[in-house]
């Protein structure tokens, strides 16, 4: 069995889940996993998608040309073998959440600090809240921590973040859900 990587973007409005599985199912497509999300004004879904006859993407692309007419961008990768697999994650999982005012780099710099200890970042949702006049920006983010770093050395970690860029930073242990 193939499997494809799709994803699709457009302004948001109630049907495109709908509209979308509608295909898949008259493609005979089956939905291995999914997210969906509104980013700002847009509603972005991402699919890991399998045809039994299908194996290459440019078979599949016409398919989804009524998606694109109807406003959506449709972008489709054919994985390789074993790419619609999750990685096996080894290791504690923790929640990092940020709070503060809104201002370039809280992402980057808290990404860096992860990345740099071989932390993996495995969710990451981002919000502006608020008012206009006063915006608080609010990161929540789920990573695998490697097995020689504790929650409690992250926290100390992300002390720095705290100071440096002024936000309320807290890293907490949580347990794995799996749907």
């Amino acid at each position: 069995m193939h499997h494809f990587a799709l994803t699709i973007i457009g302004r948001d409005r109630p049907g495109i889940v709908s509209r979308v599985t509608e295909i898949l199912y008259h493609m005979g497509c089956n939905i291995a996993d999914s997210s969906c999300s509104i980013l700002g004004g847009q509603f972005a879904m991402q699919l890991i998608i399998s045809h039994p006859e299908y194996d290459r993407g440019e078979q599949l692309r016409g398919f989804f040309s009524p998606l694109e007419e109807e406003n959506l961008s449709v972008f489709l990768r054919t994985l390789r073998p074993g790419g619609e697999k999750r990685s096996e994650l080894k290791g504690d999982l923790c929640m990092v959440s940020v709070y503060g005012s809104d201002r370039p780099g809280i992402v980057y710099r808290v990404a860096r600090e992860l990345g740099e200890r071989g932390i993996n970042i495995t969710d990451l949702n981002t919000k502006l809240i608020g008012s206009e006049q006063r915006p608080v920006y609010v990161m929540m983010l789920e990573a695998t921590l490697p097995p020689e770093i504790s929650v409690e050395e992250l926290d100390r970690i992300m002390a720095r973040v705290r100071e440096d860029l002024g936000v309320d930073v807290s890293v907490r242990s949580i347990n794995p859900v799996e749907l």
